[in-house]
């Protein structure tokens, strides 16, 4: 089982529509090949991105809350006890790093893969969910 965290344009991208790679990510929740890392701070992220308005413009927020709910409880919840600040130069970005760090995860599934090149120092390698997808299928 793979140990990821999920960035929060993945998840906006999944929630905007039901084409492309982060859609079916999220989807795949439901099997048990991978596991994504949550902590307070990103969650919160997620919660506060996702409802802005206009984000997503399909669902409510009572709808984004049962998502939300439901991702957390297919996740680990982790606290992050040791910062490694400034590492990256968004610190959104370093809250994600820390906490692949912490919950000992090998991939941080996002679009934004160069601001995460300095996670390949911590053995942590930034793909997007295409790049994740196809490597479950290599692994079959």
């Amino acid at each position: 089982m793979h140990k990821i965290v999920i960035d929060t344009n993945i998840l906006v991208a999944a929630l905007r529509s039901k084409q492309g790679a982060s859609y079916k990510l999220i989807s795949e929740l439901t099997k048990s090949w991978f596991k994504p890392a949550v902590s307070v701070p990103l969650f919160l992220e997620y919660e506060a991105v996702l409802k802005r308005p206009g984000v997503i413009p399909n669902l409510t927020a009572v709808d984004i809350d049962n998502i939300l709910n439901y991702m957390l409880s297919r996740a680990s919840l982790c606290q992050i006890y040791y910062l490694w600040r400034p590492c990256l130069k968004d610190p959104q970005d370093d809250m994600v790093l820390e906490l692949a760090v912490q919950s000992q995860s090998r991939f941080i599934i996002t679009f934004n893969i160069k601001d995460f090149r300095k996670s390949e120092l911590f053995g942590i390698t930034a793909i997007t969910p295409q790049q994740f997808l196809a490597l479950n299928r290599s692994e079959i």
